[in-house]
């Protein structure tokens, strides 16, 4: 679980976001720009322009599992995701 980031290299525009399961977010990701069908359009034209190679995958940062079974990982990926933000200068 964790942040990740989307980001078109030619324009630097980025689709920033936080998921249990970060590696499926992205897998996700892959598979909607292949079928056309995913919802941000700035990175879909890149994908259609010049595929996988226009984009750049990352996961920015991992969060690790707690002993403590009561522990906020909704709350801590929300509040990551908004730092990220922050930093990126990215609208909330």
């Amino acid at each position: 679980m964790g942040i990740y980031a989307i980001r078109d290299r030619a324009s630097g525009h980025a689709l920033l976001g936080a998921s249990r399961n970060v590696n499926a977010a992205l897998n996700r990701a892959r598979f909607e720009l292949r079928m056309g069908k995913h919802a941000d359009r700035v990175l879909q034209t890149a994908w259609n322009g010049s595929g996988a190679e226009g984009l750049a995958f990352e996961v920015l940062e991992l969060v690790k599992e707690r002993e403590d079974k009561d522990f906020d990982y909704g709350g801590e990926l929300e509040a990551l995701e908004q730092i990220y933000r922050e930093l990126q200068g990215l609208a909330p």
